[in-house]
């Protein structure tokens, strides 16, 4: 418990009471619900969970309301509270091909194979703050049953063909890497990351990693810092998939339930090498909810990555693992940057009794200096 400052463990009591009187807000204003969260700010929720490492709206909620909002505060509470959670084995790898779609886009074809559905999305609305009691325009033209989730906006099961896959029949890319699907993968969320890491984990790492971050990372690829050429959305798919376990004592799959996920192929140009023939490659991104920007930016730097394990030469911070996944975290992250608000009184102590010292000894050898000159 932090009690090292003036007033102890009373301080620290009193400054709880605090937060909680400012969580609450004024009292003649009704308390947030944990439903109108769920529903209303759908996207914050979907982000807690991507970053918590944990499928669970309810602590995802909760967190956000405990933690007034701040998204990586709720983040760092859903982490705390998975470890808590008891685990029970494992499940089969989702095959999102079987995705029940709520929105699919590609950059790179205009018509796909079952075609292009625009889905929920703010990509064609404008960015004006609407003001007002209008009604909802979206609710006019969409009308939900009482209780419905966004799983009635499209109840689409059909199988649809990846882009990447017309590519690979083509000839023009090569087949992706088997360790992906199928083969025991290690849990990040169980053991420390270790440098170098295999794809898998560094999927797993970028997953649960910052958003912002991650963003910015995949920006600087975009503006030169190693992409050498424009990558092009191949797929975009924001959907439900089915989870399946099988347990033991019954030797068969079942279906265990559903989560909604943005599954994401980004498609770059590769003119070839003497070993290796000219085609196109591809970056991936898998994240809970609809967290399409984090899908496209760790697709990115998926290909950055990749790139990196054949070029050692790192010249740039997002070709870098080392520099991607320790400070993709955004628990850690914020864990080593709040610290400082910790006491570091006998550290600074030991800062001032240095600088003082350097300061003694460099105006005595700035008079001696003087004196030279005269």
């Amino acid at each position: 418990m932090y009690v090292a400052v003036k007033g102890g463990e009373t301080a620290v009591k009193n400054s709880r009471k605090l937060v909680a009187k400012a969580r609450r807000g004024p009292k003649e204003i009704p308390e947030i619900r944990p439903e109108q969260i769920e529903h209303q700010l759908g996207l914050a929720v979907d982000r807690v969970m991507a970053e918590g490492a944990l499928y669970d709206k309810k602590a995802a909620v909760k967190a956000i309301q405990q933690s007034q909002g701040d998204l990586v505060e709720a983040g760092f509470l859903v982490r705390a509270f998975r470890t808590t959670l008891k685990r029970f084995g494992n499940s089969r790898p989702v095959d999102t091909e079987k995705m029940q779609v709520l929105r699919r886009v590609s950059g790179a074809f205009k018509d796909i194979p079952g075609g292009q559905i625009l889905g929920p999305t703010y990509d064609y609305t404008h960015r004006l703050i609407e003001f007002g009691d209008e009604p909802d325009t979206a609710q006019q033209v969409l009308r939900e049953p009482e209780g419905s989730n966004d799983r009635t906006i499209s109840e689409n099961r059909v199988p649809m063909t990846r882009v990447v896959d017309i590519l690979i029949r083509q000839g023009v890319m090569q087949q992706g890497q088997g360790e992906l699907i199928g083969e025991k993968t290690e849990d990040l969320t169980r053991q420390p990351l270790k440098l170098p890491a295999k794809r898998s984990i560094r999927l797993q790492a970028m997953a649960r990693g910052d958003e912002g971050f991650l963003l910015g990372s995949a920006y600087s690829l975009q503006r030169g810092f190693g992409l050498d050429r424009h990558p092009f959305l191949g797929e975009l798919r924001v959907g439900f998939v089915e989870v399946m376990v099988t347990p033991p004592e019954l030797g068969f799959e079942i279906k265990v339930g559903e989560i909604k996920v943005t599954e994401c192929f980004m498609i770059n140009r590769n003119n070839g090498t003497k070993q290796d023939a000219p085609g196109f490659e591809s970056g991936y991104g898998l994240v809970f909810g609809q967290n399409e920007r984090k899908a496209m930016s760790v697709s990115l730097l998926d290909r950055s990555l990749q790139n990196s394990e054949k070029d050692t030469d790192e010249k740039y911070p997002a070709r870098s693992q080392e520099f991607i996944l320790s400070h993709c975290d955004n628990v850690e992250s914020s864990g080593f940057v709040q610290h400082l608000k910790l006491p570091h009184y006998v550290d600074f102590q030991s800062e001032l009794i240095s600088i003082r010292s350097l300061q003694k000894k460099y105006r005595k050898n700035r008079k001696k200096n003087n004196a030279a000159d005269l």
